[in-house]
């Protein structure tokens, strides 16, 4: 009685640990995800802050060419 409470036990256990597992590697995954597209933004507001740039200094040149 005593062995199949103990297997049962062991068994729970370790359905348990898989269960977890899963979980714990789904959360990574979505963590992993949550920050490639953080600095895919970041990518891409620093672009954006590039072209302002060059464009606002293509505009000074413009202005000084023209007087």
């Amino acid at each position: 009685m005593t062995k199949k409470l103990l297997l049962g036990a062991v068994l729970g256990a370790l359905v348990a640990g898989t269960g977890c597992h899963r979980s714990t590697r789904e959360n990574a995954e979505d963590k992993a995800e949550k920050a490639g597209d953080k600095v895919e933004d970041a990518a891409d507001d620093a672009k954006d802050k590039a072209e302002d740039t060059v464009e606002k200094a293509g505009d000074k040149i413009e202005d000084a060419t023209d007087k």
